[in-house]
C-alpha cells in the first residue's frame, strides 16, 4: 500500500483484502460451481482438510509437527548461511585482493540451480535433515554475498577518504563505516535468501522427508488430495511471511534511521 494514504486504511486493508478473496473463492466454488472441486478445492473441503491434519495428522504427522520441522530446517540453514554469505561479501567489496581469489569460485558454482545440488547432497549425506540444510544453504548463500558485496562497494570514494582522514582504520573501519553503509543492502540480501530458504525447503523436502510442510504437499499429490495439497501450500505461505516479518522487525531495530 502506498505510504501516503492514512494510516488507518493501510492496517485496514490487508483484512479487507483477505475477506473479498475469501468471499469470491466461496462464490467461484461453492455458490456458483463456476471451478469444478476436482481441479481446486472448495474452502468447505480446504477446512474439513485442515481439520484432519491438525487433529488426526497427515502424512507422518500433525500439523504442528510439519511446521516445526519445516522452521526449524530453514532457520538453521539461513542462519549459517546469512552469516557466512554476509561475511564473504563484506571481505570481498573491502579487498579487491580477495575479490580476485574468491570471484571466479564464486562465478563458476553460482549459475548450478540449488535443486541441482539435491542428488549430490543425497549421496554425500543420505536423506537425513543435513542434505536439506546443505541444498537450503547452497540456494540462500548467493543473495547474502551478491547484496552485501554490493553495499560495501556502494560507499562513496569521498566517503572512504573521510574516514581515512579521520583515522578510522582496521576493525573500527568496518564496524563504523563500511558495515553500516552497506546495511540496507544485506538485509535486502536476507530477505531474498530467506525466501530462497523456504523455496528450495519445499523442493527438498519432496524427496525423502518425513515430517514437514514439503512432505505434505508430496504426499497429498501421491493421494490426489487437493485440498491437502492447498493447506500445506497455505502453511508454506504463512511460515514463510512470519519469517519474513520477523527479519522486518529486526531490520528496523539495526537501521532505525531507514524510513519505513
Amino acid at each position: 500500500m502506498p505510504s501516503s494514504l492514512p494510516s488507518f486504511v493501510r492496517y485496514l486493508y490487508p483484512p479487507v483484502f483477505l475477506l473479498g478473496t475469501l468471499l469470491a473463492w466461496f462464490a467461484v466454488s461453492e455458490w456458483w460451481q463456476w471451478i469444478s472441486p476436482t481441479r481446486f478445492p472448495t474452502p468447505t473441503q480446504t477446512a474439513e482438510a485442515f481439520q484432519r491434519i491438525l487433529i488426526q495428522g497427515y502424512g507422518n504427522g500433525r500439523l504442528h509437527q510439519h511446521i516445526v520441522q519445516s522452521v526449524l530446517l530453514v532457520s538453521l540453514s539461513f542462519t549459517i548461511s546469512a552469516a557466512l554469505g554476509i561475511a564473504l561479501g563484506i571481505f570481498m567489496g573491502a579487498s579487491r585482493k580477495i575479490e580476485a581469489l574468491v570471484n571466479p569460485v564464486f562465478l563458476t558454482l553460482r549459475p548450478i540451480p540449488p535443486l541441482a545440488w539435491i542428488p549430490l547432497a543425497i549421496v554425500w549425506l543420505g536423506l537425513e535433515n543435513s542434505a536439506k540444510v546443505m541444498v537450503i544453504f547452497v540456494a540462500a548463500f548467493v543473495p547474502s554475498v551478491i547484496n552485501t558485496f554490493t553495499g560495501i562497494r556502494s560507499l562513496e570514494v569521498p566517503q572512504r577518504e573521510a574516514a581515512r582522514m579521520l583515522g578510522i582504520r582496521g576493525r573500527a573501519y568496518y564496524f563504523e563505516v563500511l558495515i553500516p553503509a552497506a546495511m540496507p543492502m544485506i538485509f535486502t540480501g536476507m530477505r531474498l535468501s530467506l525466501q530462497a530458504s523456504w523455496t528450495t525447503l519445499v523442493a527438498s523436502e519432496l524427496v525423502g522427508a518425513v515430517l514437514g510442510l514439503g512432505s505434505i504437499l508430496n504426499q497429498a499429490a501421491q493421494d490426489i488430495n487437493p485440498p491437502m495439497i492447498l493447506v500445506g501450500m497455505i502453511f508454506v505461505a504463512l511460515s514463510g511471511w512470519l519469517m519474513t516479518y520477523g527479519l522486518g522487525l529486526l531490520e528496523r531495530l539495526a537501521i532505525p534511521w531507514r524510513p519505513v
